[in-house]
Parts: structure tokens; C-alpha cells; sequence
């Protein structure tokens, strides 16, 4: 196995920006021990303010399963090596390499964007999914609490949300969380893509650890908020087979719905992957390769809606069935729990704002 550059680190290199026409390249050293004293092994994480004017997204792709979403950071420090987000950073002139994981985009006035999109006249609410492309909750918001701030906004407008993560900060917010559970306007979701930690910790290397994830469902449960696991990306031919023993140790810490997704590898992320894959396992990479390519019908990545998130072929329907079987066996997803937005209000000291919005 190779030696990483970067330690911590998902990414090993920068793969050129699709929408940049130069591109510049690393030279290859063969011994990068010389090079420790410049900071190339621990390449530290730059912060960049994001301007945006609004922050609420509309999703029109009816498979996703939300249309609004809300995402306080773009970039993500947690640095998995699979993220299907990765290639939303060439749109700010940066890679979806190194640069996805160590130049993140801060929204330091989100929380007031979204109460002024709550104040609005034409405002319909709905549930908004929070960390539709990066999680609100990767290492910089236990500092910069952005996240925090704009559930405090959806509490008091009384909004529903849908909060994906995977990192165990999320527990600092179940005075929030559990006020927002009994209204029934708030769930959660922790995506668990493997029970095993050395594999965690070289593919998704910042995130909260397995045994975190599962004790944060469990605490989540002890304050009454409702819990789901989301074993995702499933790896064929990697991970795939973890899937009844992440939904039996969910079940086991109170989670009571499930979901998967079938990994994407998007772009660039394609190329970053297969790096990381030969790189942390030579022996078996070309057959974990060729297991995505039967469920994406010879490719590595498929983006027709309806079919991307499962996949299909033998494989695809194999997978299908094990997490339906292990769903019934485990008690998961006996019921839907929906969110509801008929609690939504402006506070009155809000509502004559309205009139100037």
C-alpha cells in the first residue's frame, strides 16, 4: 500500500476542474519524507466566506425524495473519499479533490437568510432537508454553530426539518431538536456506510466513528426524537454485505426507518475513488471495480433519474432484497413518519415585518 500525502485526509490530488481550461500539476516524488517540513503531510483547512443572498434550494428531480434543501457549507471537511457532492466545488473554480475537504464556503448569515424566507408573503412551508449536498455538521460548525442558529429559526417559525449527518455533534442540539420532535415537525437521519472502523477511517477519515454514529441514534431515541439510519453509499463488492448487521445495530439503538443508496461516482469522483482504491487495496480493487460496473450497466456511474441511487442488473436486485429482508426482520420501516407543517407561524413580532418584505 502507498503512502498517503495528505494524512487525514481523503483525497490524495487535485483532479482538473472540468470547467477551467489550464490546470496545473504536482510533480511526482517518489520520496515525499523531504517534503514534511513545508506542510504537505498535514495540509491544514482554509475557510472562505460564501455571499450568497439566499439559501434555501429547490430541487426539481422527482427521485430524491425532498425539494428544499439547506446547506450552511459548501466543501466538506469530513473528506469521504466517495462524496457525491464533490464535484459541486469546480463550480466555484476550485477541484473535487483536496480542495473539496480543505476550502470550505461558510454562510455566516444563513440563519437570517432563512428567517427572511420564512417571512415572506409567498412563503409555503414545507419540510427542508438539512445537508442535501455537504452536512451541516462537519468539524466547523461545533465553532461556528450555524447550524444551530438556523434550527433555533425553523423552532420558532415552527418549520419542519430533516437533518442527514454523520457526525456525532448533532447531539448538542437535542435541547433544540427534542422541542421541534414534539411538535413532530423534525427527524433524523445518521448514515452509516460501515460498521468497520480502520475502513471508516480511510474512507470517510473526519467523520464521527461507527460506534459514535449508532451511540448518537441511541441517545437521539432516549430524548424522543425519531431516528433512521441510512446505510450509505453501499459499495458493491465492499460493503455491501454490512448491510444486515448496520441495520440490526440500528434497530438495536431505537432507529425505526432505513434507507441505502448504491454509491455514484459523478465526474471526477471516478477518478479520486479508483485512486483510493488501488491505493488502500491493490489485492481486490479490480474486482470492486468491476462489482459497481454490473450494477451501472458497465459503467461506473449512472445519472438517469429513478436508476441512479439503486442501480440495477443481478447485483442491484440482490442488494434490493437483502436490505428489504433485514428491514422486516429488524422492525424497520414498519410505519412513515410524517413531518407535519401545519404548526408553521410568524410570530407576531415578526409579522409586521411583512409588510416591508
Amino acid at each position: 500500500m502507498n503512502e498517503q500525502k495528505f494524512k487525514g485526509r481523503g483525497a490524495q490530488f487535485n483532479p482538473q476542474n472540468r470547467f477551467e481550461k489550464l490546470s496545473v500539476e504536482d510533480f511526482n516524488f517518489d520520496d515525499w519524507s523531504d517534503f514534511e517540513e513545508t506542510g504537505l503531510k498535514n495540509l491544514s483547512t482554509e475557510y472562505f466566506v460564501d455571499s450568497s443572498k439566499t439559501v434555501i434550494a429547490k430541487n426539481d428531480s422527482y427521485d430524491l425524495g425532498f425539494d428544499y434543501s439547506f446547506n450552511p457549507y459548501r466543501g466538506c471537511e469530513h473528506g469521504c473519499i466517495y462524496c457525491y457532492a464533490r464535484p459541486s466545488h469546480e463550480y466555484l473554480g476550485f477541484s473535487s479533490g483536496i480542495d473539496f475537504e480543505t476550502k470550505i464556503m461558510i454562510k455566516p448569515d444563513a440563519a437570517k437568510l432563512l428567517e427572511h424566507e420564512f417571512r415572506k408573503k409567498n412563503y409555503k412551508p414545507d419540510v427542508i432537508i438539512f445537508s442535501g449536498n455537504t452536512d451541516c455538521y462537519q468539524p466547523v460548525e461545533k465553532k461556528l454553530q450555524i447550524t444551530r442558529e438556523a434550527l433555533k429559526v425553523c423552532l420558532k417559525y415552527r418549520n419542519p426539518v430533516a437533518l442527514i449527518t454523520k457526525n456525532a455533534l448533532i447531539q448538542r442540539d437535542i435541547d433544540i431538536l427534542k422541542e421541534m420532535a414534539e411538535l413532530k415537525i423534525v427527524n433524523v437521519m445518521l448514515s452509516i456506510t460501515t460498521l468497520d472502523k480502520d475502513l471508516a477511517r480511510k474512507m470517510e477519515p473526519r467523520t464521527s466513528s461507527p460506534d459514535m454514529r449508532l451511540k448518537t441514534i441511541e441517545v437521539l431515541v432516549e430524548n424522543k426524537i425519531p431516528v433512521g439510519v441510512n446505510a450509505a453509499p453501499v459499495i458493491p463488492g465492499l460493503t455491501d454485505k454490512e448491510i444486515p448487521d448496520i441495520l440490526k445495530e440500528s434497530s438495536a439503538r431505537g432507529a425505526t426507518y432505513a434507507g441505502y443508496i448504491m454509491l455514484r461516482l459523478p465526474y471526477t469522483v471516478k477518478e479520486l475513488f479508483i485512486e483510493w482504491l488501488k491505493r488502500e487495496f491493490p489485492l481486490k480493487a479490480s474486482k470492486v471495480i468491476n462489482t459497481i460496473k454490473s450494477v451501472r450497466d458497465g459503467k461506473l456511474n449512472s445519472s438517469e433519474w429513478g436508476v441512479r441511487f439503486k442501480g440495477e442488473g443481478e447485483i442491484a436486485d440482490t442488494v434490493r432484497n437483502l436490505f428489504k429482508i433485514s428491514c422486516r426482520k429488524y422492525n424497520l420501516n414498519k410505519k412513515d413518519y410524517n413531518l407535519t407543517k401545519e404548526h408553521f407561524r410568524v410570530p407576531s413580532s415578526e409579522k409586521q415585518l411583512q409588510l416591508f418584505t
